[in-house]
């Protein structure tokens, strides 16, 4: 029979403590919130009334349940009053000699068969543990933000965690409605050793003026369907509060660069632009601790006055014949554009032509269009198998295969082929568009077009300038992305854009967790997914990817910015030596044959 955790001890009132407390609340658990000193007691009672209220206004919750929730909470200041808990939870500032102190005097005043917990988010367990005579009886419980919401919950094991106490902390877990993935006690765990490294990187496009905040932001919300972007995100957790984790992982996980905190995190913390609770981190807000963006000195100006002329673009070539050129020719003639579909022969162009039907016929099933908006777009496309037909048209974009050989051939061939002032783009996803456009004369005229697939449906495209890119050629890049309803975020090229570029380091730094048999791949999706609200987990994603796509992007990576962080995982190879590429051939990081 395991532990029965008739009473709680919460000690920290925060927004994370008070979330806690209300998650034991809300399961029937007898609470005792502590807090250093009454004013602390008060705005904890507070935050967790608040978050109870809104709960009630919802209609989560009814107003006789809210009062027998709180008739479970008792509030007190001083740790003495935990000593008939059951089980503790600390969760005050990720401070390591804070919760050392705090766990020592646990230690005195608790009963002794009582669980210590810790919620710290980076600090080692182990550490935190050693400061009790109860090293066995420590474990971590690490809840995500907000906690009454966030499904997971990370179990952290220290070396000496008695396994009774593993198991019945997981049995709590499973009462309060939360999914705990049990781990053992490294830098991060699963969910900020994936995410912070991810977000420093994001912070370092912006030291580098890479690309803006807003583009950052848009292009992993539009392009990878995350809830917030990642320098959204840091305003919300807080520079300072990031700039611990990331120092501590670094300090802790072997000094890796990824998690090295990138300066310019330090300099914003030091001037005191900490986020949202100070009004100002990465955005300005209304006021400290308002969600609400206000304009400021760094946000784009919206008038006429601030673009730049684009040219007239009314006849578009497409060259290609795979998904991606499918899918950017039914944009265009959809948008109302005549579009010529060049293709390698009539058999190939036929089949383009009936896959674009296809897709035209389940879009109007899907009332998403009518019969003759159907008829009108493919009237507006002319099918052929020669470079010649590009001849008059006012954008050709390249929609090969991902091989620089072929690209910069078929580019030459359209410097030849094409009228002056016709602008030139690559749908590339890793490779570097200038390489494609020093192929030509006309340097200036060559810009990337990533699109996304499937380009139908997803409302991201990166305007890629190469350092030879006239203002003009973005200008009416980011015109013709307009006129297709699409958002254009621009960067500058360099190997990955703004989407890979964050994206992929990320899912290598998963696939290394679990070559270092560190967790599973079924937990550390779990983890993202319900601690991060990602759609996918890294290893769903992968398999739906491609694990061959996967790896060869993330070479590039590696063999442009030469970051040791970025050298592909050996596992990731191995599999893809092994023929087990992902979904597309049943077996990738899961076996998809027998489902």
């Amino acid at each position: 029979m395991g532990r029965e955790f008739a009473s709680v001890g919460v000690v920290g009132l925060g927004t994370m403590g008070a979330g806690i407390v209300e998650v034991f609340a809300r399961n029937g658990l007898s609470v005792m919130a502590v807090e250093v000193s009454d004013g602390a007691l008060q705005r904890g009672e507070e935050t967790l009334r608040g978050s109870i209220d809104r709960a009630v206004k919802r209609g989560k919750l009814s107003a006789d349940d809210r009062e027998v929730l709180l008739g479970r909470v008792t509030f007190a200041v001083g740790l003495d009053a935990l000593h008939d808990a059951d089980l503790v939870i600390e969760a005050v500032p990720e401070r390591l000699d804070l919760k050392q102190r705090i766990f020592a005097e646990l230690d005195r005043v608790c009963k002794a068969e009582a669980i210590l917990a810790t919620n710290t988010s980076s600090l080692s367990v182990t550490e935190i543990s050693v400061a009790t005579g109860r090293p066995n009886q420590v474990i971590g419980m690490h809840f995500f933000n907000p906690a009454p919401i966030m499904k997971l919950v990370e179990v952290v094991r220290t070396v000496v965690t008695a396994e009774d106490v593993v198991t019945d902390i997981e049995a709590l877990c499973a009462r309060l409605g939360k999914v705990d993935v049990t781990i053992n006690d490294r830098a991060g765990f699963i969910a900020n050793a994936l995410l912070f490294g991810y977000l420093n990187q994001a912070v370092s496009m912006v030291e580098a003026k890479y690309a803006s905040r807003e583009d950052i932001d848009a292009a992993m919300k539009l392009g990878c369907g995350l809830p917030m972007g990642p320098l959204a995100l840091m305003d919300l957790i807080g520079l300072d509060t990031a700039y611990e984790i990331l120092d501590t992982m670094y300090r802790r996980g072997g000094r890796d660069r990824r998690h090295a905190p990138v300066p310019l995190i330090k300099q914003m913390v030091t001037a005191g632009l900490l986020g949202r609770k100070s009004g100002r981190g990465f955005y300005t807000y209304e006021k400290p601790g308002s969600p609400v963006v206000v304009a400021d000195e760094f946000t784009p100006r919206a008038d006429a006055e601030a673009a730049t002329a684009a040219r007239a673009i009314a006849k578009v070539g497409v060259v290609g014949s795979g998904t991606m050129a499918t899918g950017i020719i039914e944009v265009f003639a959809r948008a109302g554009f005549e579009v010529v579909s060049v293709t390698r022969g009539a058999e190939k162009s036929a089949a383009v032509c009936e896959t674009l039907k296809t897709s035209l016929n389940k879009g109007v099933v899907r009332g998403k269009l009518t019969e003759q908006q159907r008829d009108a777009a493919i009237g507006r496309v002319t099918w052929s198998a020669t470079l010649e037909h590009l001849s008059d048209v006012d954008l050709v974009v390249e929609a090969v295969v991902e091989e620089l050989s072929v690209k910069k051939a078929l580019f030459a061939s359209l410097d030849e082929i094409c009228k002056p002032g016709v602008v030139l783009a690559t749908t590339t996803s890793s490779l570097p568009v200038i390489a494609c456009a020093v192929a030509t004369e006309r340097l200036a005229d060559v810009v990337g077009l990533h699109f996304f697939n499937p380009a139908p449906v997803m409302g991201l495209v990166e305007v890629v300038r190469t350092i030879r890119t006239s203002d003009e050629a973005v200008a009416t890049a980011q015109a013709v992305c307009q006129a297709l309803q699409k958002h254009a975020v621009v960067c500058a090229d360099r190997s990955g854009f703004v989407v890979n570029a964050l994206l992929f380091p990320y899912l290598n730094d998963a696939v290394k967790m679990v070559e270092a048999s560190y967790s599973t791949a079924d937990d550390i999706d779990h983890a993202m997914k319900l601690g991060c609200g990602y759609p996918m987990g890294p290893f769903e994603l992968l398999d739906v990817v491609g694990l061959d796509v996967s790896l060869a992007i993330q070479r590039e990576l590696y063999l442009e910015l030469r970051e040791p962080g970025f050298a592909p995982a050996p596992l990731l190879e191995h599999l893809v030596t092994a023929g087990y590429l992902g979904r597309k051939v049943s077996r990738g990081f899961r076996d998809y044959s027998k489902r």
